[in-house]
């Protein structure tokens, strides 16, 4: 009775007869699925850059493992699988290339013009940017996907929060309801990526050398693991020892997720989706000490790879391709393909630098890290190494 039913849907910003086959949220997968953004994930970067090696994960693969928990999740929970798997495939389409450094360098070059937010990007994306169809910009998803695209991570504009530009302007079209919580789809979504990043990231750190089995040690959950596997698999290789650390490792957390979630909906007692999204809190969460243990993995996480000196060195690198670009396409001594639109200048001919800055952040966040690093060898002299 709590689950978002897509029989209730509150339909699409562009009216479209429903489909014979699939639900709505079948539709939006689909569509999420097919779409451009959805393909240049495969470019792009989670912490490293796309060329340092073929087993790291990607946005792409990310966005996958992601939804197969978000899935999981809500199949526990008994609410509509295909909106959780929906938001899930979406919600790094908002990204730039090289990671976070990538937001950060374009969020800055933005701060006169709105600011850039990865979030606030995705909705762009599926609204606006993704250009297939006949008779509508974006992918025209439901409101349901909408909502839950935008506010996954909980109500945007509390206590005098600065609402990001792109997603104030699309609200004002089509009310998303920016002060309440998302439905329960959207947080199963929200915290299936955790989840997988957290387990994922101790993967990829280890196949890059960042830290050693042995420093797991101390950590909750990878430390019993490690302990357990090697006290009962005396010879078994590293590779099939952090596979069986990471699975362990999601396996609790999923199973934590779900028993303190349904426990959390039986004091709730909610009668649909609407008391869901009015509860005053997020539903879909961590017991208390599963939280306490994210936090420490989350620490590990930041200090051993985030932040480790190689990591810094191509992040600075990639951040100083983004600046660049930025500024070269901005001033006008680059163009930017025809698609984007050169005409910056309004009725009386006066030139329009927030639409100009726009379009330049739409078409940086919109690139792979490949083509990021090929338009700037191609527009400059000399470019950052990221090796």
């Amino acid at each position: 009775k709590y689950a978002t039913v897509a029989a209730n849907s509150r339909g699409r910003f562009y009216s479209e007869p429903e489909s014979r086959t699939r639900t709505p949220f079948q539709r939006d997968r689909d569509r999420i699925i097919h779409s451009t953004t959805f393909r240049r994930l495969k470019h792009k970067t989670q912490v490293f850059v796309y060329h340092e090696g073929d087993h790291y994960r990607t946005r792409l693969t990310h966005s996958i493992e992601v939804a197969q928990i978000a899935r999981a999740l809500a199949r526990a929970l008994r609410v509509d699988e295909d909106l959780a798997e929906a938001l899930a495939l979406a919600h790094d389409f908002g990204h730039t290339p090289f990671g976070h450094a990538g937001e950060d360098a374009l969020n800055e070059m933005m701060r006169d013009y709105g600011g850039f937010d990865h979030n606030a990007q995705s909705l762009r994306c599926v609204t606006k940017l993704e250009r297939q169809y006949a008779e509508f910009d974006g992918l025209n998803l439901s409101w349901e996907s909408l909502e839950g695209l935008v506010k996954h991570n909980g109500p945007i504009g509390q206590a005098g929060e600065d609402i990001p530009y792109p997603i104030a302007e699309f609200n004002a079209l089509y009310d998303l309801e920016l002060g309440q919580y998302s439905a329960i789809e959207a947080q199963c979504a929200a915290i299936a990526d955790d989840i997988a990043y957290n387990a994922h990231d101790l993967d990829d750190g280890l196949r890059a050398g960042l830290f050693e089995l042995d420093d797991l040690a101390p950590l909750p959950l990878a430390g019993n693991a490690l302990a357990r596997i090697r006290k009962e698999y005396r010879d078994l290789e590293d590779k099939r020892v952090i596979h069986e650390i990471v699975r362990n490792q999601i396996t609790a957390m999923v199973e934590d997720v779900i028993d303190h979630s349904i426990k959390a909906l039986e004091e709730l007692n909610p009668a649909s989706d609407r008391d869901v999204r009015e509860a005053g809190k997020t539903i879909v969460t961590f017991s208390r000490q599963m939280a306490k243990t994210e936090a420490t993995i989350k620490a590990f996480l930041y200090k051993t790879m985030y932040r480790a000196p190689s990591v810094m060195a191509v992040r600075a690198n990639a951040q100083e391709i983004l600046r660049d670009l930025f500024a070269i396409y901005f001033c006008g001594d680059a163009q930017m393909p025809n698609e984007w639109g050169l005409d910056w200048k309004d009725a009386s001919g006066r030139v329009d630098d927030k639409k100009r800055a726009r379009l330049v952040s739409d078409f940086l966040a919109g690139m792979t890290d490949n083509f990021a690093i090929s338009e700037h060898r191609r527009l400059f002299d000399v470019t950052p190494d990221l090796g």
